[in-house]
């Protein structure tokens, strides 16, 4: 949305004049942000949880996984990062790898890049042989006794390379992972909001059939204010909320928060944000795919 935006800074200033408190205190804001952001997803994710940041947001994402699962392990790409808590520094590989190390309750998969992974363009069925090595990790994990809670991953990895999973890469491996009991996480922190250009969150680039059990979202969503959420479906919040602690954030959900979470999606819809990320993508891309057959030293455009 832009540095100092004056919508948003004007609708943070006036709520901010209002009224801002934790979020014992209801308040319209946080129903019709709800309501705004459901528009925005399928309808089978209609559930909502707001936190202060995207690790907030991962964490949560994972404690819902286990109380619905009742497993414990999960499954994330090589190189992920999915935030700087303890709980996500074990799932990501690009930090854990120079800490303590892989935890026994994580499997690492390999990234669906068909340009520089496992699998590329030439191989005959690339999707289907990178989700076949996460049904591989699940068959391991079942011989040592082990149960998956969750595939956890950036609808399209950021960290690893801003790679585009291949389509039907998502649904093959959601398939593997339900049938292990376990459900499917999509990371949208640093990759949704319109940032894809032709659909609002990155795992649409996969298909209209594919819907994730889980969704994540920081970063963009406050643009720049600290705010984040998890959406879900309706089964997962009630195996959450059957164990009678109640999931409570003291500033997750201010009025202030949801007023100005409300005026970005409001300025995205006026300034037609997704439209001009598709425009100014395609034209870089094409530029950038000229200097390509120009230059051999040039492998891959993203």
């Amino acid at each position: 949305v832009g540095h100092c935006h004056p919508d948003i800074v004007k609708a943070a200033h006036e709520q901010n004049q209002l009224l801002n408190t934790n979020s014992r205190y209801l308040h319209d804001n946080l129903v019709d942000y709800a309501e705004r952001l459901s528009k925005t997803l399928p309808e089978k994710l209609c559930t909502f949880y707001f936190l202060n940041s995207g690790s907030e947001a991962n964490d949560l994402a994972l404690r819902l996984a286990r109380q619905y699962t009742k497993h414990e392990d999960v499954i994330v790409l090589d190189h992920a990062y999915h935030g700087h808590l303890t709980s996500l520094i074990d799932i990501s590989p690009y930090k854990f790898r120079n800490l303590e190390g892989q935890k026994e309750w994580v499997h690492v998969a390999p990234v669906p890049d068909t340009y520089r992974g496992l699998y590329r363009e030439d191989h005959e069925d690339a999707v289907t042989a990178y989700a076949n090595e996460v049904k591989l990790i699940i068959e391991r994990a079942h011989e040592r006794g082990r149960k998956i809670a969750a595939f956890f991953v950036e609808s399209l990895p950021s960290v690893g390379g801003q790679i585009i999973p291949p389509a039907g890469y998502f649904q093959k491996v959601a398939e593997h992972v339900h049938k292990a009991g376990g459900i499917f996480i999509a990371d949208e922190i640093q990759v949704g909001f319109g940032r894809v250009g032709q659909h609002f969150w990155a795992f649409q680039l996969q298909g209209e059939d594919f819907i994730p059990d889980i969704v994540t979202m920081g970063k963009p969503i406050g643009n720049g204010h600290p705010i984040a959420c998890v959406a879900t479906t309706k089964e997962v919040e009630e195996a959450f909320a059957a164990t009678g602690v109640e999931y409570f954030n003291t500033f997750g959900g201010n009025p202030v928060s949801c007023a100005v979470g409300l005026a970005v999606l409001d300025v995205i819809e006026k300034e037609c944000l997704q439209a001009h990320a598709t425009e100014v993508g395609n034209f870089l891309m094409n530029l950038l795919h000229e200097q390509k057959i120009k230059h051999p030293i040039i492998g891959d455009v993203r």
